[in-house]
C-alpha cells in the first residue's frame, strides 16, 4: 500500500511540474530528505523517483517561458570554484573507481542546488520549499521523540536506511540543523494550532537528537540550543520550549545514555574517539603530502598504512573539516569553510538591512535562524563526516534567495547564456544506491 501511495503521489506531481517547475524542487526535496520510498518494502524501495523527478524538472524548467537567471554572488562563485577543484581532485585521486562514483553523486546534488537559485521565483515559493525540508526531516524528529519518550531511551533513534542520514549520529545532525528552520516556521505562522504544533516538533526533534545517543550530536544540540536563544526575538518562549525539552531528557535517559555521554570527557580512554583522531591525523599528512588530497573515498586501508601515527588504526574520518581535508587537501578544506563563512555574512548582512522593516522582518528571522543552523553544522560536523549533504548548501541557496526577494542583493543576477555580466530584472514579487540521483 505504502509503494502505491509514494508512487501515485509523485506520478501525480509529475505533469504539475511542467507547468510549475519549482514544484520539482519541492518534489525533489521531499524525496531527498525524506526518503518516502525508503519506508516502503515493495517495487517503489529502490525506484528511481529522485532521477525521474530531476529529470522532468530540469526540461520543464529549459522549455519554460521563464527567465533563465543564475544568481552570482562571492557564495556562488566559491561554490563554483569548490565544484571545479573536486573536479580536479577526482583526476588525481588515489582510488578513482570509488572517486569517480562519489563525484557521480555529488555533482548532481550540487545541479540541483544551483537549480534552486534559478527556479524558486518569490518569498512564497521559497516558504513552501522550507516547509518541505522542514517537514520532511521533521517527520524523523516527531517519530524519533515519540519513540525516546515510549521506551524511556533505551534505544537509539534511526534515519531512514541506506540514506545520507540513516545513522544514528547522520539523523541527530539533520534533525539539529533543520530545528532551526521549523523555529522559522513557528514565527511566521498566524494560525495558533500550527505555532503548537511546530512547537511540539522542535521540542521532539531535540529529544529524537538526544535519543540518537550521538556525543557529538550532544555536543551540537547544546551550541544550537544556546545560539537560537541567543538570536531569537521570543527568548522567553524559546527558553521556555529548551526547558521542556532537557526536562524531558532528565526524566526519560537511562543510566546507559549518561555513562555514554561521560565518555567526552575519558575520550584517551575510548577506542571510537581514538579511531577519529587517528583519521584526522591521516587527513592531515596526507594533505601536507598531496596538495589535491587524495580524492574522494580515499580513506582506505593502503592510505592509513602511509600516513597514520596508528597504521593498523582504520577507521573512518567522522569530521566535514578532515573530511574534506584529505579528500581535496588544504585548498579543499579552505574552500568548503569559505563557503560557510560568506553565507554566515551574507545573513548577517540581510539581518542588518530587514531587522528593522516590519515588511522584511521575516527575511531577518530567516537569516537569524539559518545563522543558528550553520551553528549546528560547524559543530555538529567536528565529528561527522556529512561534507556534501545538501541541506547545508540549500542554506546558503536560501539565504542568497532571501537577500534577492529583499533587495540586499542588488543587481546580480545574469541571463544563462550571455557572455557579459549586467543588470537584470527581479521578481517583483517579493541522489538509490543504484541510480546516483537518488540522495542516499
Amino acid at each position: 500500500m505504502r509503494d502505491i501511495l509514494v508512487t501515485a503521489i509523485v506520478f501525480g506531481a509529475l505533469p504539475f511540474i511542467f507547468k510549475r517547475p519549482w514544484i520539482g524542487i519541492l518534489l525533489w526535496s521531499w524525496l531527498g530528505y525524506m526518503n518516502p520510498h525508503k519506508q516502503t518494502w515493495g517495487f517503489a524501495h529502490d525506484f528511481p523517483f529522485a532521477y525521474i523527478t530531476a529529470i522532468v524538472t530540469i526540461t520543464a524548467f529549459l522549455f519554460s517561458r521563464e527567465k533563465k537567471e543564475m544568481i552570482w554572488t562571492r557564495e556562488t562563485i566559491v561554490l563554483l570554484i569548490f565544484i571545479g577543484w573536486m573536479l580536479f581532485t577526482t583526476f588525481l585521486a588515489l582510488y578513482p573507481d570509488l572517486a569517480w562514483a562519489q563525484w557521480n553523486k555529488v555533482w548532481k546534488i550540487q545541479l540541483m542546488i544551483f537549480l534552486v537559485a534559478m527556479i524558486i521565483k518569490n518569498r512564497q515559493q521559497l516558504d513552501w520549499m522550507i516547509w518541505v525540508m522542514a517537514a520532511s526531516i521533521g517527520y524523523y524528529g516527531v517519530k524519533g521523540g515519540i519513540f525516546t519518550i515510549m521506551t524511556g531511551g533505551a534505544y537509539r533513534v534511526w534515519g531512514p536506511e541506506g540514506t545520507f542520514i540513516g545513522g544514528n549520529n547522520e539523523i541527530a545532525f539533520a534533525l539539529i540543523i533543520i530545528i532551526p528552520l521549523i523555529r522559522y516556521l513557528h514565527l511566521q505562522a498566524e494560525r495558533q494550532w500550527v505555532r503548537w504544533g511546530l512547537a511540539s516538533a522542535m521540542v521532539l526533534s531535540a529529544v529524537a537528537a538526544i535519543g540518537s545517543q550521538s556525543r557529538g550530536a550532544l555536543l551540537a544540540i547544546f551550541a544550537m540550543g544556546f545560539f537560537l536563544w541567543l538570536k531569537s526575538r521570543q527568548k522567553a518562549v524559546t527558553a521556555m520550549y529548551a526547558v521542556i525539552a532537557v526536562s524531558i531528557m532528565a526524566m526519560l535517559m537511562p543510566q546507559a545514555w549518561y555513562d555514554r555521554m561521560n565518555t567526552i570527557k575519558t575520550y584517551e580512554q575510548d577506542a571510537s574517539a581514538q579511531g577519529r583522531i587517528n583519521a584526522w591525523h591521516t587527513a592531515f599528512n596526507l594533505a601536507k603530502d598531496r596538495i589535491t588530497g587524495g580524492g574522494f573515498e580515499t580513506f582506505q586501508a593502503s592510505v592509513f598504512r602511509q600516513y597514520a601515527p596508528d597504521p593498523m588504526n582504520v577507521h573512518d574520518v567522522h569530521s566535514i573539516y578532515f573530511e574534506t581535508m584529505g579528500e581535496h587537501g588544504f585548498i579543499g578544506v579552505g574552500l568548503f569553510v569559505l563557503i560557510g563563512l560568506l553565507g554566515w555574512r551574507r545573513a548577517q548582512q540581510v539581518i542588518k538591512r530587514c531587522g528593522r522593516d516590519p515588511e522584511k522582518k521575516w527575511a531577518s528571522d530567516l537569516a537569524a535562524m539559518i545563522q543558528v543552523s550553520l551553528v549546528g553544522y560547524a559543530v555538529g560536523g567536528a565529528f561527522l563526516g556529512l561534507a556534501y549533504f545538501d541541506l547545508p548548501y540549500h542554506l546558503m541557496i536560501i539565504i542568497l534567495l532571501t537577500a534577492k526577494f529583499t533587495g540586499v542583493l542588488g543587481n546580480v543576477t545574469q541571463p544563462m547564456g550571455k557572455g557579459a555580466v549586467g543588470p537584470a530584472i527581479h521578481p517583483s514579487a517579493h541522489w538509490a544506491k543504484s541510480n546516483s540521483w537518488q540522495r542516499e
